[in-house]
Order: C-alpha cells, then sequence, then structure tokens
C-alpha cells in the first residue's frame, strides 16, 4: 500500500513539471515569433536598400561581356591583318623564289578578302578591301609571268629521232634514213609488204607519245592555271597557252619534215615526187595523231583538270594550224586530177586515215574540235570517193587503152603485166576496198562486188588485147601473141587471191582459150610448110596416088613419082623452114614451160613427116648431083633449131 502511494505521488510530481516545461515552451515561442517578425522586417528593409546595388553589379557584368566579345572580334580581325601582312610580303617577294608559298599566299589574300567582304560593319573594311584587291590584280600578274615563263621553258620542240623512238621497231626508219618513209619502191615494189604491215605491224603496234612537259612542273602549271581561271583571267591563260604551245608543235612537226603546201604545189609535181611525198604524208599523220597529239592531249588533260571546256579549247587552238596543214595536203591529192597510179596511193591515204580515226575522235572531242573532227572525216570521204571514182576510171582506161606500140616478138604486151600487177595490188588492200564499197554499197556482199570488178577489168584487158592483136600482119603471131597474154593472166591469177574470188571455172576457162591459140598458131604457121611433105601431087600427071619410095629406082617414070617435083619439095621445105625458123626464132615466148609445150608439139608433127619424107623420097634426091642443095636439113637439124624458136633473138642472131 505504501508503495502504491509513493507511485502516484512521483506521476504527480512528473506532470506538474511538464506543465511547467510547457508554459516555458510557449513563452520561448512567443519570444521567437516577436523576434523573427521584427526580423522580417528588418530583411525587407534591407533588400529595398541593396536595390541600386544589384542593378550596377548586373550592369557591370554585361560590360565585362561586352568587353570580352569586342575583344574576341578584335583579336578574329587582327589574325586576319597579321594573315593579310604575312600574305602580302610573301606576293611582293614574287613567285620566282618559292612559287607553292606564292600561291598559299593568293589563297590566303583571297580568303581575307571573303573575310573583310562579309564584315562591312568594321570602319576600315573598304579601305582594307581596296588594297586586298589592288594586291590580287598585281599577283595575278605576276602569276601570268609565271606561267608565261615557265611553260615556255620546258615547251621545246620534240626532235625527230625521239619520236622515231616513240614508234614501234616495225614503223621506225632505217638507219640512214632520212627519216621519211616513202612509198615509191617501198610498198608498191612488194605486193606481200602491205599485208604483211597490215596483219602484223598494226594491229599489234604500240605507240608510246613522248613527254612533252616534265612530270614534275605540271603540278604547278596546273595550279597557276587553276589560280588564273578564279581570277577570272580564263582568256588571258588561253592565250599565253595557245601562243607557246601551237608554235613549238609546228617546229616539232617542221623538224620531222611537213611542208606547207599548197594545191598548186601539189599540181605541179612530177608523180615520182609526188608519191614519195604522199608516203610521207602517211608517216607525218601517223607520228602526228598518235605521238604529238596525243602527247599534246595528255598535258591539256593534267594542265587543265577540273576545267573541260578550257582543256578542250586550248587543245584545239595549239593544234589547228597543224591539223590543217596535214588535211590539206591530203585533200589537194584526193581532189588532184585522177589517174590509174594514184588509186593505190589513194587507198594508202584511206587507210591510214581510217586507221587514226579512233584516236581523232578519242582526243579531239568536245565542242571546241567540231570542226576538225568534221575535216578529218571529210578527209576520210573524199578519199573514198576519189579512189572509188578511180577504180572505175581504170577499167574504162584498160579497155580503152590506144598505145600503139606493138610488141614485136608477140611477148606478154606491157599492159598486161601493168593490168595483172594492178589487180594483184588489189588483193593486198581487201580489207580496204571492203570498207571502200560499204562506203558507197551497203547493199551489196562487198566480195562477190570485188570479184565482179576483178573479171569486169580482165574482160577489159582481153577486150583491149584482142584489138591489139590485129595490128600483127602475120596471123600466126596474131594467135602467139594472144596465146602468151591470156596464159599470162591465167597464170598471174593461179598464183594469186585473185583466184579464190574469180574461182576454177575462169581459169580452166581461160586456159582452153589459150589452147585454142595455140592451136590456131600451129595451123597457120606450119600447114604450108607440112603441105610439102604430103605425098600429094609428086605424081608426074600431077594425081595423088601414093606410091612408095624405096630408093632401088634410078627413074622417075620407075617409080611413077616426078624426081623433080621431089626436088621441088625438098627444095621449097628448106627454104621455108630457113624462114620460119629466121622469123620465129625472133618471136617470143617468155613462159618457160610454155615455150617447150610449143615447141614439143610443133616437133611431134613436123619431125615425124618430115622423117617418113626423107625415108620416102630422099633416095630420088640423093642418087643425084648436088643432093645437098635439095635435102638441107637432117631430122635431128630441125630438132636442134625448133629449140631456138620463141627466144626472141636478134635478126643477125637468127642467121648464125
Amino acid at each position: 500500500m505504501g508503495v502504491a502511494v509513493a507511485g502516484m505521488d512521483s506521476l504527480r510530481d512528473r506532470a506538474a513539471m511538464m506543465r511547467e516545461s510547457l508554459q516555458k515552451s510557449q513563452t520561448i515561442t512567443d519570444k521567437v515569433v516577436s523576434i523573427l517578425g521584427s526580423f522580417d522586417h528588418r530583411l525587407s528593409a534591407l533588400e529595398t536598400a541593396m536595390r541600386p546595388t544589384q542593378v550596377r553589379t548586373h550592369a557591370i557584368r554585361k560590360a565585362h561581356e561586352n568587353i570580352d566579345k569586342t575583344l574576341k572580334a578584335a583579336e578574329v580581325i587582327l589574325v586576319q591583318f597579321d594573315l593579310s601582312r604575312q600574305a602580302e610580303a610573301k606576293i611582293l617577294k614574287g613567285p620566282h623564289e618559292d612559287l607553292e608559298s606564292y600561291l598559299e599566299a593568293i589563297d590566303q589574300l583571297r580568303s581575307n578578302i571573303r573575310f573583310f567582304s562579309s564584315n562591312k560593319g568594321f570602319k576600315s573594311s573598304d579601305g582594307v578591301l581596296n588594297h586586298a584587291n589592288n594586291l590580287l590584280a598585281k599577283a595575278i600578274s605576276k602569276l601570268e609571268d609565271e606561267f608565261r615563263q615557265l611553260l615556255s621553258s620546258y615547251s621545246k620542240p620534240v626532235e625527230p629521232e625521239r619520236l622515231f623512238e616513240c614508234l614501234p621497231n616495225s614503223l621506225r626508219p632505217s638507219s640512214g634514213s632520212p627519216g621519211h618513209q616513202g612509198i615509191s619502191g617501198g610498198k608498191h615494189a612488194s605486193p606481200t609488204n602491205h599485208a604483211e604491215n597490215q596483219s602484223s605491224n598494226l594491229e599489234t603496234a604500240v605507240f608510246t607519245p613522248p613527254t612533252l612537259i616534265p612530270p614534275r612542273i605540271l603540278p604547278l602549271l596546273h595550279d597557276l592555271a587553276k589560280q588564273m581561271v578564279q581570277a577570272g583571267h580564263q582568256q588571258q591563260l588561253l592565250n599565253i597557252y595557245r601562243d607557246t604551245r601551237y608554235v613549238v608543235l609546228e617546229e616539232s612537226l617542221l623538224k620531222l619534215g611537213v611542208e606547207k603546201l599548197s594545191k598548186e604545189d601539189v599540181q605541179k609535181m612530177q608523180w615520182e615526187v609526188l608519191e614519195a611525198k604522199i608516203g610521207n604524208w602517211i608517216h607525218f599523220m601517223r607520228i602526228a595523231v598518235k605521238l604529238l597529239f596525243a602527247g599534246e592531249w595528255k598535258v591539256c588533260e593534267q594542265m587543265f583538270e577540273g576545267f573541260d571546256s578550257l582543256r578542250d579549247q586550248c587543245f584545239a587552238e595549239v593544234t589547228a594550224s597543224s591539223v590543217l596543214v596535214l588535211l590539206s595536203f591530203g585533200d589537194a591529192i584526193s581532189r588532184s586530177k585522177r589517174s590509174p597510179e594514184k588509186l593505190f596511193v589513194l587507198l594508202d591515204m584511206y587507210e591510214i586515215m581510217r586507221e587514226l580515226h579512233p584516236e581523232i575522235i578519242a582526243i579531239f572531242k568536245g565542242r571546241a574540235c567540231t570542226e576538225i573532227r568534221e575535216s578529218a572525216l571529210g578527209l576520210t570521204k573524199r578519199l573514198a570517193q576519189t579512189a572509188q571514182e578511180t577504180f572505175g576510171d581504170f577499167e574504162e582506161a584498160v579497155e580503152k587503152d590506144a598505145t600503139k606500140t606493138a610488141v614485136t616478138d608477140g611477148t606478154v604486151h606491157p599492159l598486161t603485166s601493168y593490168v595483172i600487177n594492178y589487180v594483184k595490188f588489189l588483193f593486198d588492200y581487201q580489207s580496204t576496198l571492203k570498207q571502200l564499197f560499204e562506203e558507197f554499197d551497203t547493199g551489196n556482199e562487198t566480195v562477190s562486188k570485188l570479184a565482179s570488178v576483178t573479171m569486169q577489168i580482165m574482160q577489159a584487158l582481153q577486150t583491149n588485147l584482142d584489138g591489139k592483136s590485129k595490128q600483127y600482119k602475120d596471123p600466126a603471131l596474131t594467135h602467139l601473141f594472144l596465146m602468151n597474154n591470156i596464159h599470162y593472166m591465167v597464170r598471174s591469177v593461179r598464183r594469186s587471191e585473185a583466184k579464190d574470188l574469180l574461182g576454177d571455172d575462169w581459169v580452166q576457162r581461160h586456159r582452153r582459150i589459150v589452147q585454142q591459140h595455140a592451136n590456131q598458131y600451129k595451123r597457120i604457121a606450119w600447114a604450108k610448110i607440112l603441105q610439102c611433105l604430103s605425098v600429094q601431087g609428086l605424081t608426074s600427071s600431077g594425081g595423088g596416088s601414093s606410091v612408095g619410095g624405096d630408093g632401088g629406082s634410078s627413074s622417075s617414070s620407075s617409080s611413077g613419082v616426078s624426081r623433080a617435083l621431089v626436088k621441088e619439095r625438098f627444095k621449097t621445105f628448106g627454104m621455108q623452114f630457113e624462114e620460119l625458123h629466121q622469123r620465129q626464132s625472133q618471136w617470143t615466148v617468155p613462159d618457160t614451160e610454155l615455150r617447150e609445150s610449143l615447141r614439143l608439139t610443133v616437133a611431134e608433127v613436123l619431125l615425124p613427116a618430115y622423117r617418113s619424107f626423107v625415108k620416102r623420097f630422099g633416095p630420088l634426091v640423093e642418087n643425084g648431083k648436088n643432093s645437098s642443095r635439095y635435102i638441107r636439113f637432117t631430122a635431128e637439124d630441125l630438132e636442134r633449131m625448133l629449140g631456138e624458136f620463141f627466144e626472141g633473138k636478134t635478126s643477125n642472131e637468127s642467121r648464125r
């Protein structure tokens, strides 16, 4: 019980203490509220007092920011001024000492101009721009001089020997040659040369254009050209390049041997001289297009990279005069008076223009080169047309050839050998003729066209030979002449490509014609003398009885044969054979095989008949006086003398 009372007292004491604490806390709270209220009042007053200071601080901060911006802008301008001074110093020194630094300075100067042009608010920008633009103009002027001097220093004519080194071996002039490849005595002297050149040389030939400007210089020239274009000096650049390079190109061609010939000069030339110049022209065209013009194109491509229009214009203006010189000679030939001997050089010229066509199209491209391309193509077409017309003229000229000079010995006429060689040459130009026919006869098969033309030429030759054969007074010589000439035609065709076109039928038909003329010759030339060996007319009564003579009878009456007639026959035979030998040993059969064959066929008829006649009737004469006056030849003599026929001996030789 006492414990419980004690606990209650303790609890009351604690409650009393808590009340007392709460009262103190409330008192403190009231005081804090009072203090805080007083502090709020003071803060409000302080804020009112600090507001002007805050405004000034913000203004100062903004001023500092503006100052920083101004300083930075000034620093950029000062840097531009500094770079401009550096660029000006390099430009005033000129491009000779250090061209790359000079070009960098010009780029920097352009950058400065762009900077000040975009900052017009800068007070002195107009003055700075005027100074920079004037300095840039001076820099470009010095640049032009440097471009001209550098281009001129490294632009030298190319020596012929250096050009020949760029040619494939097969097209280089032989040692000791003046450097010109003419065709007279060359290509046309051997009908195989042309085909060999076409097939083996030109198809695999490698042409290496010469280096016209050192590779280390071209990048510098390119940079100079680029600066001039950017400065708007494109026309000045074109003028400098053209005036420098076209002279060098012309001098290179002049050293090579290219001549400026007018149409009048060409027309006055002797054919032999002109033919050689045409051969040289073909050589010059190949060198000019594949080496010099190709090399010039490479220079233009590298120097004016990125400026295609300027590149094409520069190339066209540099090469135009040289191209004109070359093409004008070809044009003069194509327009000159036509003649058969010009056909092959026309075909040669047509060939080279066709060969060079891809290169001409490749390097003379662009609008600026249109006239040059069209001129080259126009020459190709004119050469084709002139060659076609000359080809047609030849057939007519062969048929109407009126040369009065006859070959007195009946051998192959010069016209025949000329025409046959002409035809053989045509087959060396088969691919060219195919292209030629395609130019005008697109609907015809070119192979059959060539065969048709060849047959027409051959027929024209035969027609002319028929006319020429009538000039001979001796009909036997007429047939010998035709036999020789047609045999020459047949033999030549059989040994050439013409056989494939004309065919075996043509060959066999004309071989029969040769045989027919040989038979006609034998019939006409030997019929009269063979009559002397006939038994007809030997009887005393003039009858035709055949009486065997055994040589045992000494009187004509016993055998029924007139000794006088036999003597006359032997005498006449001897005189006629002597005459035939004298005349026909001067005639000519140039083909060995044909000559031996003709002699043999005569001997096969003459010798047996003579031996038989001598055997039967010789004793009638031999038993009498002066028998050698009548029987002048033995069969062996005749055989030996027949071996002298058709040798083309002079009259003095045949009498020996």
